[in-house]
């Protein structure tokens, strides 16, 4: 089974300021609450430790993350690969009036049972997340 969701934020705030947050490896990593420990390699790559409640998996797992495409200032996608799942995610920035929107979809590729049904019940609260340290960041930029 694959787990997909896509969700869109809508932000008061210049579409550069966004790409600032959403394009850092760092500032992504440090959003998701299952990534115990992370270390960015400065190429597009980041390795994540990732520790996920699941029976099977008594430590945290490495996935070995890679930028795949980044079209500044309006696209990044990343590849997360590990023993225990595969992650793809994408974000998109599109300008509004007044501000820009956000469109985030992530896909998992369980490869150990019960990987794919955390991420199915724990993705909603992950994208929260995300926006929280997205508009903490605008804030503290402003």
């Amino acid at each position: 089974m694959t787990v997909r969701v896509s969700r869109t934020f809508e932000f008061d705030a210049p579409a550069a300021d966004v790409w600032a947050f959403i394009s850092d490896a760092e500032k992504r990593a440090g959003a998701i609450s299952v990534v115990d420990t992370f270390e960015v390699h400065g190429d597009g790559t980041a390795t994540w430790h990732v520790a996920l409640p699941v029976p099977m998996i008594r430590s945290t797992i490495t996935v070995e993350t890679e930028e795949v495409e980044r079209d500044p200032p309006n696209r990044v996608k990343f590849v997360g690969r590990s023993s225990a799942f595969r992650v793809t995610g994408e974000h998109t920035i599109t300008e509004t009036d007044g501000g820009c929107r956000l469109a985030n979809e992530f896909v998992v590729e369980g490869k150990l049972p019960g990987v794919e049904s955390f991420f199915k019940r724990n993705f909603d609260g992950e994208l929260d997340n995300l926006e929280d340290a997205l508009r903490r960041s605008l804030t503290l930029d402003a």
